[in-house]
């Protein structure tokens, strides 16, 4: 198990939770993104770090214990949110500024690479943006990795 700089959110695809590590630097958006994303329909699962595990050939992420059901709402506080325990992570986002049509791009996590996809955090469109990419590379429950 290894601590991720990370906040996982999942979105309810195909009958379970798809989840969506999002990382950048300090300042870049990162619970700002998952902020909005829980207003889209996203379920929060750790914010600000993430603990990521293998499993079979998958990764999985959760809060530390410390910090589960919370996110930091900057210029409010760190709020109580209602979260999910646990959840399989299909994707990576990083916080940064995107190429207009980039070409693959993946993330090396504990030896399994994710498909990564590079997000401006603060943009409106960026939730959608995050949910389609989900969609895109979920490939349903009896996919292996």
């Amino acid at each position: 198990m290894s601590v991720r700089h990370a906040g996982l959110v999942a979105l309810r695809l195909r009958g379970r939770w798809a989840g969506a590590l999002i990382e950048g630097p300090s300042g870049s958006g990162k619970s700002d993104l998952a902020l909005r994303c829980l207003d889209a329909g996203f379920r929060l699962v750790a914010d600000d770090r993430t603990l990521v595990w293998r499993s079979e050939g998958r990764l999985f992420g959760r809060a530390p214990d410390s910090l589960a059901g919370l996110i930091e709402v900057r210029g409010l506080d760190v709020v109580a949110e209602p979260h999910l325990p646990f959840c399989e992570i299909l994707l990576a986002a990083r916080c940064g500024e995107p190429e207009r049509i980039p070409g693959p791009q993946t993330l090396d996590v504990l030896g399994r690479e994710l498909p990564l996809v590079v997000l401006a955090a603060r943009e409106s469109s960026a939730p959608a943006k995050l949910s389609r990419a989900l969609a895109r590379f979920d490939g349903g429950p009896d996919r292996r990795m």
